[in-house]
């Protein structure tokens, strides 16, 4: 197999580990041994990494790649990403279980049917994921994807379907933002005045 089409990103690769080649590798795969069940890894530019050796350590694994003997080819790898392509990767899941790859494009509706947008990322920045969702000339809206915010999710459909109101994109009966009294979407959020930061 060559590069692949449509990468998913499997794993990232860390710092060197001894002086023999291996490597400290984060694992985003639910079990970390598990990355050595997909085949080879690519990197973004195609080169292909096969695993020969994997143990967990800590929060990562230790990984030995073919071809990679010493320290200095170990830490010239540092930062690198590897990825598999989706077709690799099992369908089957729990009913609210989706790839990052499989809901980016997908089409963004509004809660009358009525397509509004494009997901075009998914982040995780440690609370949960976030679509990054175009809307009508609005780039980079941010909407958790929580059940409250993203109802219906049809990858075979090819659509998301949001709750407006949940997402915090209209304003409530009120006539106040959705959200918690006093937030102001279209102002830049602040901390606590003793948080310290820019202000």
């Amino acid at each position: 197999m060559s590069k692949p089409q449509n990468p998913v990103q499997m794993a990232v690769i860390g710092a060197a580990h001894g002086i023999k080649g291996e490597l400290r590798v984060k694992s985003f795969t639910g079990d970390p041994l598990a990355l050595a069940d997909y085949g080879p890894l690519y990197a973004r530019d195609g080169r292909a990494f096969q695993i020969v050796d994997i143990r967990p350590a800590n929060t990562v694994v230790v990984v030995r790649f073919k071809g990679v003997n010493d320290r200095n080819a170990a830490e010239a790898l540092a930062g690198t990403e590897l990825f598999v392509d989706r077709s690799v990767l099992p369908d089957e899941g729990e009913e609210d279980e989706f790839y990052h790859a499989d809901l980016v494009g997908l089409e963004v509706k509004d809660d009358t049917g009525a397509v509004i947008g494009k997901v075009v990322a998914v982040h995780n920045f440690g609370g949960g994921d976030i679509l990054d969702v175009t809307l009508a000339g609005r780039k980079g809206v941010l909407i958790p994807f929580t059940q409250a915010a993203v109802p219906e999710v049809s990858i075979a459909g090819g659509f998301v379907r949001i709750d407006p109101a949940a997402a915090g994109l209209v304003e409530d009966e009120d006539g106040e933002p959705a959200g918690d009294d006093g937030f102001d979407p279209k102002g830049r959020p602040r901390g606590p005045r003793d948080a310290g930061g820019n202000r």
